[in-house]
């Protein structure tokens, strides 16, 4: 049946060209993006919000209380997604919990399913409104089911892990894992801003500059397994002094991607740092201010989020020296 709605022939479109770009779907697919955001598209399409609540009700909320609706145990598989997704700790509003979902619902070829746990439970499917919704649109929901179905059967080999940026963005940034031995000193200069934990500077003779892997303007994501995302102040240094004297493998987001081109949510916070250290060379326009929502924020001098760290202990910030400094034991 063809596609009645125009969300549907535009994701049939999308699905014929990730289909185009060969056997199996990765993350570095030029059609992902557009994929996944036209599902989430259909799966707004119509969500009504529900009446004297402060919470705004997303697809996320359906998927999340299905198990609870299981009476005879057949949402096992569902169950277990959701619980993953519910234990990420990367992952911060309603909107990364269903983007995390729907991208391991495609990794598993179990996305039909879980929608079609959704049209079997009235309670939550009656969250949505009958006159617009594709889910309660008998001419509509035949072809998306059948697309669903064609989604099932392909090859989508995506890197879970890299889940940081879906509360922000479809768009992931490249992501690589820096492994070192023990060492004395590591050597990174960090910097924590708006929940995240960039690498400022490589201090000379360390480490760190001498396996040319780190970057300035890079964010490390995770280390040893253990998140950053939404780090507290010296948090990366409390990690790093617990490993002490342990391998390290350290999840790496790159600021540029593989193309060159500066990864889209991160330009403000990169100009950001840069106009705290106008040295840092990241390839950014320069300039006095950073724009940020309605208000220019001039460079002001390091706040309390600037700290210097030793062997993980926490010690007087010394201006004229290097802030923000991870030291690793050995």
């Amino acid at each position: 049946m063809a596609p009645k709605d125009a969300l549907l022939g535009t994701l049939k479109v999308c699905i014929l060209s990730l289909q185009a770009d060969g056997a199996r779907v990765t993350d570095s697919s030029a059609h992902l993006p557009s994929c996944c955001e036209l599902l989430e598209f259909i799966l707004r399409k119509g969500l009504q919000q529900p009446v004297l609540s402060l919470v705004h009700r997303d697809y996320w909320h359906c998927f999340e209380v299905l198990p609870q609706q299981d009476t005879c145990g057949s949402l096992s598989a569902l169950s277990l997604a959701v619980e993953q997704t519910q234990g990420c700790k990367k992952l911060l509003s309603a909107q990364g919990r269903g983007r995390y979902l729907l991208r391991l619902a495609l990794r598993r070829k179990a996305l039909q399913r879980y929608v079609t746990h959704l049209l079997h439970t009235p309670r939550v499917l009656e969250w949505y409104s009958s006159s617009c919704s594709i889910l309660r649109n008998e001419e509509s929901l035949e072809p998306f089911m059948s697309l669903l179905l064609v989604l099932s059967q392909m090859d989508f080999q995506l890197e879970i892990e890299n889940c940081s940026f879906l509360d922000e963005s479809w768009l992931l940034p490249v992501c690589e894992i820096y492994e070192t031995v023990p060492c004395r000193e590591l050597g990174m200069v960090l910097r924590y801003l708006s929940g995240r934990v960039f690498v400022l500077e490589l201090l000379p003779v360390s480490q760190a500059q001498a396996d040319h892997f780190l970057r300035p303007g890079d964010v490390i994501d995770e280390i040893n397994g253990v998140s950053l995302r939404n780090s507290r102040h010296g948090q990366a240094g409390l990690v790093l002094s617990q490993l002490k004297g342990r391998p390290l493998a350290v999840r790496v987001l790159r600021w540029q991607d593989r193309d060159g081109a500066t990864y889209r949510p991160l330009i403000k916070l990169l100009r950001e740092l840069r106009t705290e250290n106008p040295t840092l060379d990241l390839g950014l326009a320069p300039g006095p201010s950073t724009y940020t929502g309605h208000h220019h924020h001039r460079r002001q001098p390091p706040s309390s989020s600037s700290m210097c760290l030793k062997d993980g202990r926490r010690v007087p910030f010394e201006p004229k020296r290097f802030p923000w400094v991870v030291v690793v034991g050995t």
